[in-house]
């Protein structure tokens, strides 16, 4: 089976990479992909073989946690972690003011010694409160032979105040008596802590905007459903219309068993997915209308009677209708839409696999680039320099930043596929996000896809009766095949339909390839011989005879209405019979795929850039300029605050 489940403590991108690494270890896990900066997991294990709890425990050994109870709410851990977090940021920010002012005069705390060891004790207060969770977790990650982006935190605050709290009581014994000037160094080790806590608030802040879209789709859930005793049915008339609702108990949705009798007033959301046993409005006596525009996308409210399916979330705009549950919890449609886009956003593009590799290979780097570092001041020698080689590989540890580089990715995908689904685009993974832009042919269906069937036509008559009579050209269809075109993408239109029906409907919706009484067989192979042309092709379709050709394509497309084993077989599904959603959802794959590139180019040019700059490089070249451990942390909070936030701009993007 494959679930996601919420991780807990996660910081960077070497923490879902450690985390991801030891769930692929475990035996009875098919394969896990960690997801940053939705904060989850999407595991395919078996059952028989691995239990929830094992997981748990092995992922708490290396300071993480997966919620796997039904009591506890990750979102709601989630918040407490951020306001504890906020709380943390606060007090740091105190400390650090009031360390400030003591190293800079600014206030007076008696004697130099005095002031030292007032400073010491902010630190110390600072490191052990604020910054608690930087050391528990760099400990535990050296117990497993691993690092993160708090082994880097941790040591580099850990060197400052050690190599501080030394000059603050044998200063003048080892350095004073040989004549050379010596300084502590707290305020840098509170002040990094500060800034990387800062830095993580302000994270938060922002990653908690990429996860909007699946707030939103966990908001059209009802929380309870008023359930009614089954009303008299009346001869010939299937259920009669209730005479009083005074039977009727609100319950939580939890508790709804299939086969339950709900009612559904107007302005109410449709609590689960079933069927309209009875229906009244002022419009019609036996139908209700329903507005399905947030799963389907179509505007006008649909008309529901006693016989007709009706789906959770949705909201009845006039009229009141009583209902049998047939779909519940987790199989309802909506359900099935969250997990869908749940899982894309946790999927990986291919570029983010080696992202993650570089992951856990950066941290090892770091730290031996801040021992070269300082053996390199070392040698130089002079009155400073062991104080400048401390300073310098402190700056170095603090300056280099995985964080940057793991959010790169996972932030723009979360955000283009949550964007995606509100625009009826439900895209299962990231794969087929990345590989929709080189999309270079679409191969369309015809009936149920480019056009729909008219249940008025006598069938045995219909070669008797004009196109236009016999199906419809859908909505926009004609100025979605012209918007595919003039992105250069090729349009084929296949069709089990004969020559003349087949040519009518291509030219009404402005497709110049088309095949006529094809078989499935037919439209595989069309797409066998495309890719062996070297074409990246994307099938369109709808119905089983649809399905060799989906599986085939290098992306699939299903209508949302159609079978079920097209939706299955599809990696994109459209919730809507607008097709002017495919070529929107080739932009955004543009868009997002290149949002994806520019938070990798800003992500790695920070760490080229400044990491050589804190370790001192300008010094060969006689410019006295280097990055400090204070501005190195806060270098290190905004790379990663600007990748989450550029990534934020899809949103702004039509």
């Amino acid at each position: 089976m494959k679930q996601t489940i919420p991780v807990i403590g996660m910081a960077c991108s070497a923490c879902s990479a450690n985390v991801e690494r030891r769930l692929n270890e475990l035996e009875g896990i098919a394969s896990a992909s960690v997801n940053l900066p939705g904060r989850t997991a999407l595991v395919d294990f078996d059952p028989a073989r691995i239990s929830l709890e094992t997981m748990k425990k092995e992922i708490n050994a290396i300071g993480y946690d997966l919620v796997i109870e039904q009591d506890r709410s990750a979102e709601e851990i989630q918040k407490r972690e951020y306001v504890l977090l906020r709380r943390k940021t606060v007090v740091s920010w105190l400390a650090a003011l009031l360390v400030m002012c003591i190293s800079m005069d600014w206030l007076s705390v008696g004697s130099r010694s005095m002031a030292n060891q007032v400073s010491l004790l902010l630190a110390l207060a600072n490191m052990l409160y604020c910054g608690r969770t930087f050391y528990v977790s760099a400990w535990r990650q050296l117990r497993h032979g691993t690092a993160n982006m708090d082994t880097l935190v941790a040591l580099s605050t850990g060197i400052s105040f050690a190599f501080s709290a030394f000059n603050t009581f044998w200063g003048n014994v080892v350095w004073g008596s040989r004549g050379i000037v010596w300084h502590t160094y707290f305020d840098a080790s509170v002040m990094i802590i500060t800034f990387v806590l800062t830095g993580r608030l302000l994270e938060e802040k922002a990653k908690d905007g990429t996860a909007s879209s699946i707030r939103q789709l966990m908001g059209m859930a009802p929380k309870t459903a008023r359930i009614v005793a089954s009303p008299v049915p009346s001869a010939g008339k299937g259920e009669a219309e209730p005479q009083s609702v005074v039977d009727g108990e609100d319950v939580p949705v939890s508790a709804i068993e299939v086969g339950d009798l709900l009612e559904v007033r107007p302005g109410e959301k449709v609590p689960v997915d079933g069927e309209v046993t009875w229906a009244a409005s002022f419009m019609k006596g036996d139908a209700a209308y329903v507005d399905e525009s947030m799963i389907t996308g179509e505007p006008t409210p649909a008309e529901k009677k006693a016989g007709t399916r009706v789906l959770a979330g949705t909201i009845p705009s006039q009229g009141k209708f009583r209902m049998r549950a047939s779909q519940v919890g987790e199989h309802t449609a909506l359900a099935h839409i969250i997990r869908m886009v749940q899982e894309a956003q946790g999927s990986k593009a291919p570029v983010q696999r080696i992202v993650d590799r570089a992951a856990l290979v950066f941290v090892p780097v770091v730290a031996g680039i801040a021992v070269l570092t300082f053996l390199a001041w070392w040698a130089i020698g002079g009155t400073a320099a062991l104080p400048q080689a401390i300073l310098s590989a402190v700056a170095v540890l603090v300056v280099a930043c995985p964080c940057a580089m793991g959010l790169a990715t996972p932030t723009a995908l979360m955000v283009g596929i949550g964007k995606a689904a509100q625009k009826q685009v439900l895209i299962k993974d990231a794969t087929a996000l990345e590989n929709l832009r080189r999309v270079d042919v679409l191969v369309t269906d015809k009936t149920g896809t480019l056009t729909i069937p008219n249940q008025n036509v006598d069938f045995t008559q219909a070669d008797a009766l004009p196109m236009e009579q016999r199906e419809t050209l859908k909505p926009h269809a004609r100025e979605a095949m012209q918007a595919l075109q003039k992105r250069g993408i090729e349009v084929y239109m296949m069709s089990g339909d004969k020559e003349e029906a087949a040519r009518y409907w291509a030219r009404q919706a402005g497709i110049a390839h088309y095949r006529s009484k094809v078989l499935p067989r037919d439209k595989e192979n069309l797409v066998r011989r495309l890719q062996a042309d070297g074409k990246r092709v994307a099938m369109v379709g709808d119905g089983i005879n649809d399905t060799q050709a989906l599986a085939l394509a290098d992306v699939s497309i299903a209508m949302g209405k159609g079978t079920d084993v097209a939706m299955d077989v599809a990696q994109v599904t459209l919730m809507t019979d607008d097709l002017r959603a495919i070529p929107e959802a080739v932009t955004l794959s543009h868009k997002t795929v290149r949002m994806i590139w520019e938070n990798l180019f800003w992500a790695f040019v920070y760490n080229i850039v400044c990491i050589p700059l804190a370790a001192g490089i300008l010094h060969i070249f006689g410019i006295d300029f280097q990055i400090t451990p204070m501005w190195a942390s806060a270098l290190m909070a905004l790379s990663s605050v600007s990748v989450v936030l550029n990534s934020l701009r899809l949103k702004l993007m039509d």
